[in-house]
């Protein structure tokens, strides 16, 4: 809504009473909130019903909802459309990212096609495309490397191995390599999809909001270069030691380098026009996406134009170039997942299936806007865990979903996974029939295409200065998340960011923003005084906000911010006074000072022969001889101190140039214990130097938990508590009208200057708590 310029701005009146807390919760009939017991809870959660059998069963299975009112004749051959052309994305990129996880392209084709069939029954996303994402891929690469790396398999050779796979006469079992990674692979898959299973059963979801947008770009961006770092190889076919972990990019460049010489021409010419072509033709598809019914499919194009070359040149044969291989017919049989891995994959297996859900819901998210749809996060997780373990279970790992595949299945029509399941149909038929056809098909090709998608990770590096411009903390969590991945590797890397993340948000909140407000004239809106001009200061009250939840980390940045605004420390002026009054009670009690009929102390001196009239009987006395020093009874007097003026003492004494206290509470949104209990002993600290404090703007909540802390109490009252500060504001301006606001100016105290009396000043008053003694007292517990 524009805003309406000065001259059609409509003034509005609003006459109500001024509202304490107290007086507004009993003037609308304040309800007390009825809470259930454990019991009530349970008995109301568990309880069966047909219509509530029928919702659980939908919701675990939410197919049977949407497949009933799916709409055949308008959704099916769009259907149909969009699962052919995504059927040959996945496969394709399935082959490419098995090189990502360090296994034979085959299993990319299993992992393409198992997680479909699970998330059609239990997803809720109807445009997502399920299958292998090239973070994930990485992340489970990384721990089959680590492993079953090639060191593990050497055997002596006769020195005729080919591509790096022999080196002074020892030789890779290539074969019982390939069988050992793809059961850390798989076994890894398993346990990712429990961890996703059991955090759907918990309906823990909303842990992936921790990962924000920042730390997810960066996150990938960084796995982005990490996966065009493990293609370089692949592309150049040049033979090279297998990295993983901290600095696994810098030693996998070292040995790219240092065999740059062993480059395959065949292979790099092959992947350069590969990455050429795609990338041109997905610009163009991304261009013309509204006058192109259905997008190029240039990775199959390309792919089958590559193995064709490569079968009819036999590149293999003449140039040594790099391909396929075998890709078996058929399925692997179903295998159990290696329990004595499990132990060594525990933390990388959890961040694996945190990412791989955050990616996936991210996308999901974004379709289900955009066609008017929600999905419910915790069955995703479910509907992905199941997937994952269905998936390790046939020698499939770990999916997710690809932006650019989902993309592919949204344009082209796809209305329901029902597009998902034919693609999974596609992928079928080339595990089952063509797949021998990819088997001339060089792997530089396929990691080209790999290389290829990554155009829309590496482009979120464009985001940086705007987050620098918008949010500096955000711009430092993308980079030191993306630094941290590409030096320390992707699982660790992605820990270092989260926990850099968290750190942002305790420093955001342990130094909040806290401003002093001032009035509008002739309104009741009050702003920070330095963002405004045309704002003025109540006189004699000082309003402070503060625009953050008050806890245990910020409750001592709280209080600094409170004695630069009021400019003053309250602890120091009641013992500063204190001490003063001590003196004055003294010189007093000797007569050297006496006290006017005003009250006002002053010293022998100065009184003169004109303020006789005002002796005491205690000076009559003395005079005739009638009474000894210190025997005399001395009636009461009335002591009165401005400590606005200078003292008949030598104590310096803080200015206090107010009478009020008002804390915004209105940004406020929780309270600890320590907050609360820190809180209260503030307050008594201004009120025994005579400044009142006053709370404006809690919500509902925040007093009850105030209540349930036990924050209030006889000098700590509700009263205390105002709705707004205009309320607090105008309250504290008719007590000063009717003279029953204290000054804090002025200190009346009633002496009896009877000197067998104690005097009324006492050691004691320096024991009333606060906080420095509770420093003071912890500092106590360690001696």
């Amino acid at each position: 809504m524009d805003a309406l310029p000065p001259e059609n701005l409509y003034p509005y009146t609003v006459s109500r009473p001024i509202y304490s807390n107290p007086t507004f919760e009993e003037d609308n009939e304040r309800q007390t909130r009825e809470e259930r017991t454990l019991r009530e809870r349970l008995s109301r959660t568990c309880g069966c019903s047909g219509r509530q059998a029928l919702k659980v069963v939908k919701g675990v299975f939410p197919v049977i909802d949407w497949l009933s009112r799916y709409p055949i004749r308008e959704w099916l051959p769009s259907d149909v459309i969009s699962g052919v052309s995504t059927g040959l994305v996945c496969s394709l990129q399935g082959l490419a990212y098995a090189l990502l996880v360090s296994v034979a392209p085959v299993y990319g084709l299993y992992s393409a096609f198992f997680p479909i069939l699970t998330y059609f029954l239990l997803g809720t996303s109807r445009h997502i495309s399920v299958g292998p994402f090239p973070v994930t891929c990485l992340m489970v690469g990384s721990v089959v490397l680590t492993l079953a790396p090639d060191d593990h398999f050497l055997l002596p050779g006769n020195g005729t191995g080919v591509n790096g796979t022999e080196a002074d006469g020892i030789v890779v079992d290539v074969e019982a390599m390939e069988a050992q990674r793809i059961m850390v692979a798989s076994s890894m898959t398993v346990l990712v999809g429990l961890f996703q299973v059991v955090m759907g059963l918990l309906q823990v979801g909303f842990l992936v909001r921790y990962l924000s947008d920042p730390l997810v770009g960066g996150f990938t961006t960084a796995a982005a270069f990490h996966v065009l770092i493990s293609q370089l190889k692949i592309v150049l076919s040049v033979p090279t030691n297998n990295h993983s972990g901290c600095f696994s990019i810098l030693y996998t460049l070292i040995d790219v380098f240092t065999n740059i010489r062993q480059t395959n021409r065949a292979d790099l010419v092959a992947g350069l026009l590969t990455i050429v072509i795609v990338m041109a033709v997905k610009e163009v598809n991304s261009k013309f996406r509204h006058k192109i019914p259905v997008p190029i499919p240039i990775e199959v194009i390309v792919t089958m134009v590559a193995a064709g070359i490569s079968y009819a040149t036999e590149l293999e044969s003449r140039y040594g170039a790099s391909i396929v291989h075998s890709i078996p017919r058929g399925f692997a049989p179903a295998q159990p997942p290696n329990t004595q891995l499990l132990w060594n994959i525990l933390g990388s297996s959890f961040s694996t299936a945190v990412v791989g859900y955050a990616v996936a819901v991210s996308v999901a998210k974004v379709y289900a806007a955009k066609h008017d749809y929600t999905i419910d996060g915790n069955q995703e997780l479910i509907a992905f865990g199941f997937s994952n373990v269905f998936c390790g279970c046939f020698s499939g790992f770990v999916a997710s979903t690809a932006l650019s595949r989902t993309a592919v299945q949204e344009s082209t029509g796809g209305k329901s996974q029902m597009a998902g399941i034919i693609s999974a149909l596609m992928v079928m038929i080339v595990i089952l029939a063509l797949g021998n056809l990819l088997e001339p098909l060089q792997k530089s090709v396929l990691a080209a295409i790999v290389v290829a998608n990554l155009k829309g990770m590496f482009m979120q590096v464009t985001e940086v200065p705007t987050l620098w411009r918008q949010n500096r903390a955000d711009c430092f969590i993308w980079l030191a998340t993306c630094l941290a991945s590409v030096v320390l590797g992707l699982d660790v890397g992605l820990l270092a960011g989260l926990v850099f993340e968290m750190g942002t948000v305790v420093v955001r909140t342990q130094f909040p923003a806290c401003s002093t407000l001032g009035n509008i004239p002739g309104t009741n809106i009050y702003r920070n005084m330095k963002d405004y001009k045309n704002i003025a200061e109540v006189p004699g009250i000082k309003i402070f906000k503060c625009n953050a939840p008050i806890y245990f980390a910020n409750i001592d940045y709280f209080k600094e911010r409170l004695r630069a605004t009021v400019g003053f420390d309250s602890v120091r002026v009641f013992k500063k006074r204190n001490k003063a009054l001590k003196k004055i009670h003294k010189l007093i009690k000797k007569g050297k000072l006496r006290a006017t009929e005003t009250g006002e102390v002053v010293s022998e001196a100065s009184l003169g022969v004109d303020n006789k009239g005002f002796e005491s009987e205690q000076d009559s006395g003395r005079e005739s001889g009638q009474v000894e020093d210190g025997d005399w009874p001395v009636p009461e007097v009335e002591v009165r101190v401005d400590w606005a003026l200078e003292l008949p003492v030598r104590v310096s004494v803080p200015k206090v140039q107010i009478h009020s206290l008002v804390l915004d509470f209105s940004a406020v949104s929780f309270l600890d214990v320590v907050a609360v209990k820190s809180l209260r002993l503030v307050i008594k600290e201004f009120l025994r130097i005579g400044v009142n404090v006053y709370i404006a703007g809690c919500d509902d909540e925040i007093v009850r938990k105030m209540e349930a802390l036990a924050f209030f109490d006889e000098e700590v009252t509700r009263d205390l508590l105002f709705l707004s500060v205009h309320d607090a504001i105008l309250f504290i301006k008719l007590e000063t009208a009717n003279g029953s606001m204290q000054d804090a100016m002025v200190e009346g105290l009633s002496l009896m200057q009877d000197c067998k009396e104690p005097p009324p000043f006492t050691e004691e008053e320096d024991l009333i708590e606060t906080y420095d003694n509770q420093h003071r007292a912890i500092h106590g517990l360690s001696n």
